[in-house]
Protein backbone atom coordinates (compact mmCIF):
# COMPACT_ATOMS: atom_id res chain seq x y z
CA UNK A 1 0.00 0.00 0.00
CA UNK A 2 1.36 3.48 -1.31
CA UNK A 3 -0.01 6.57 0.83
CA UNK A 4 2.28 8.41 2.07
CA UNK A 5 0.16 11.06 4.20
CA UNK A 6 -2.45 7.64 5.43
CA UNK A 7 0.28 4.88 5.47
CA UNK A 8 1.97 5.61 8.52
CA UNK A 9 3.00 2.09 9.65
CA UNK A 10 7.22 1.98 8.31
CA UNK A 11 7.54 1.22 4.53
CA UNK A 12 8.36 -1.67 3.62
CA UNK A 13 6.61 -3.83 6.79
CA UNK A 14 3.98 -6.52 6.86
CA UNK A 15 1.26 -7.11 8.33
CA UNK A 16 -0.50 -10.65 9.14
CA UNK A 17 -3.99 -9.39 10.12
CA UNK A 18 -6.12 -11.05 6.44
CA UNK A 19 -7.62 -8.24 4.58
CA UNK A 20 -9.67 -9.05 1.48
CA UNK A 21 -11.22 -7.03 -1.52
CA UNK A 22 -14.23 -7.21 0.30
CA UNK A 23 -12.19 -4.47 2.31
CA UNK A 24 -12.00 -2.20 -0.16
CA UNK A 25 -15.14 -0.66 0.17
CA UNK A 26 -14.96 -0.30 3.47
CA UNK A 27 -11.92 1.34 3.74
CA UNK A 28 -13.26 3.95 1.00
CA UNK A 29 -16.38 4.58 3.37
CA UNK A 30 -14.06 5.13 6.61
CA UNK A 31 -11.82 7.40 5.06
CA UNK A 32 -14.05 9.62 3.35
CA UNK A 33 -15.96 9.33 6.71
CA UNK A 34 -19.07 8.58 4.65
CA UNK A 35 -22.02 6.27 5.90
CA UNK A 36 -22.88 3.54 3.33
CA UNK A 37 -26.56 3.97 2.32
CA UNK A 38 -29.17 1.63 3.43
CA UNK A 39 -31.49 2.56 0.83
CA UNK A 40 -31.75 4.21 -2.56
CA UNK A 41 -34.11 5.25 -4.89
CA UNK A 42 -36.75 3.35 -2.62
CA UNK A 43 -34.93 0.21 -2.59
CA UNK A 44 -33.00 -1.73 -0.32
CA UNK A 45 -29.22 -2.18 -0.59
CA UNK A 46 -27.44 -5.34 0.17
CA UNK A 47 -24.66 -4.06 3.20
CA UNK A 48 -21.10 -4.26 2.42
CA UNK A 49 -19.57 -7.07 3.84
CA UNK A 50 -16.00 -5.85 4.31
CA UNK A 51 -14.22 -4.31 7.52
CA UNK A 52 -12.33 -1.05 6.97
CA UNK A 53 -8.74 -1.79 6.50
CA UNK A 54 -8.02 1.92 7.70
CA UNK A 55 -7.04 0.61 11.13
CA UNK A 56 -3.98 -1.77 9.89
CA UNK A 57 -2.66 1.72 7.51
CA UNK A 58 -2.46 2.87 11.05
CA UNK A 59 -0.12 0.55 12.48
CA UNK A 60 -3.40 -1.26 14.97
CA UNK A 61 -5.16 -4.26 14.94
CA UNK A 62 -8.75 -4.14 13.49
CA UNK A 63 -11.32 -6.65 14.05
CA UNK A 64 -11.18 -9.35 11.56
CA UNK A 65 -13.09 -11.34 9.81
CA UNK A 66 -14.86 -14.54 11.21
CA UNK A 67 -14.32 -15.84 8.13
CA UNK A 68 -13.54 -14.91 4.49
CA UNK A 69 -15.85 -16.50 1.20
CA UNK A 70 -14.92 -15.81 -2.10
CA UNK A 71 -16.64 -16.64 -5.40
CA UNK A 72 -15.24 -15.90 -8.86
CA UNK A 73 -16.62 -17.71 -12.29
CA UNK A 74 -17.26 -21.00 -10.10
CA UNK A 75 -14.02 -20.79 -8.40
CA UNK A 76 -14.80 -20.71 -4.55
CA UNK A 77 -13.24 -20.59 -1.36
CA UNK A 78 -13.32 -19.71 2.74
CA UNK A 79 -10.55 -18.76 5.12
CA UNK A 80 -11.20 -19.01 8.77
CA UNK A 81 -8.32 -18.51 11.14
CA UNK A 82 -5.34 -20.30 9.74
CA UNK A 83 -7.80 -23.10 7.07
CA UNK A 84 -8.51 -22.40 4.01
CA UNK A 85 -11.07 -24.66 1.87
CA UNK A 86 -10.81 -23.72 -1.80
CA UNK A 87 -12.31 -25.72 -5.23
CA UNK A 88 -10.86 -24.25 -9.06
CA UNK A 89 -14.93 -24.11 -10.66
CA UNK A 90 -16.27 -27.26 -11.06
CA UNK A 91 -13.46 -28.89 -8.63
CA UNK A 92 -13.30 -30.70 -5.53
CA UNK A 93 -12.47 -29.13 -2.78
CA UNK A 94 -8.82 -28.84 -1.41
CA UNK A 95 -7.85 -28.11 2.13
CA UNK A 96 -5.16 -25.82 3.55
CA UNK A 97 -3.45 -25.09 6.91
CA UNK A 98 -2.05 -21.53 5.93
CA UNK A 99 0.09 -21.71 9.03
CA UNK A 100 1.85 -24.99 8.01
CA UNK A 101 1.28 -24.63 4.40
CA UNK A 102 1.80 -20.84 2.90
CA UNK A 103 2.43 -21.93 -0.51
CA UNK A 104 -1.14 -24.48 -0.39
CA UNK A 105 1.06 -27.11 -1.81
CA UNK A 106 -0.06 -29.77 0.63
CA UNK A 107 -3.83 -30.97 0.55
CA UNK A 108 -5.01 -31.86 3.59
CA UNK A 109 -8.84 -32.64 2.59
CA UNK A 110 -8.46 -36.19 2.84
CA UNK A 111 -6.74 -36.11 6.40
CA UNK A 112 -9.51 -33.84 8.20
CA UNK A 113 -13.05 -34.85 6.01
CA UNK A 114 -14.59 -32.60 9.59
CA UNK A 115 -12.59 -29.48 8.44
CA UNK A 116 -14.21 -30.05 4.72
CA UNK A 117 -17.44 -30.73 6.08
CA UNK A 118 -17.44 -27.54 8.58
CA UNK A 119 -16.21 -25.09 5.95
CA UNK A 120 -18.06 -26.41 3.49
CA UNK A 121 -21.06 -26.12 5.11
CA UNK A 122 -20.32 -22.36 6.36
CA UNK A 123 -19.62 -21.50 2.50
CA UNK A 124 -23.18 -23.50 0.84
CA UNK A 125 -25.02 -21.05 3.98
CA UNK A 126 -22.60 -17.90 2.85
CA UNK A 127 -23.56 -18.55 -1.22
CA UNK A 128 -27.06 -18.86 -0.20
CA UNK A 129 -27.36 -15.45 1.55
CA UNK A 130 -24.96 -13.78 -0.77
CA UNK A 131 -27.09 -14.84 -3.54
CA UNK A 132 -23.97 -16.60 -5.45
CA UNK A 133 -26.08 -19.43 -7.18
CA UNK A 134 -26.20 -20.34 -9.64
CA UNK A 135 -22.84 -21.38 -9.88
CA UNK A 136 -21.05 -21.81 -13.55
CA UNK A 137 -21.17 -25.58 -14.64
CA UNK A 138 -22.75 -26.39 -11.63
CA UNK A 139 -26.38 -25.59 -11.56
CA UNK A 140 -27.19 -24.71 -8.10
Amino acid sequence: MHWPKGVTVQRGSITHQPGHVIDLMATCVDLAGADYPRRFDGHDITPPEGKSLAPIFRGQTRPGHEAIYFEHYGARGIRRGDWKLAALAGGKWELHNLAQDRTEMNDLAGKHPEKVAELSTLWEAWARRANVFPLPGRGK
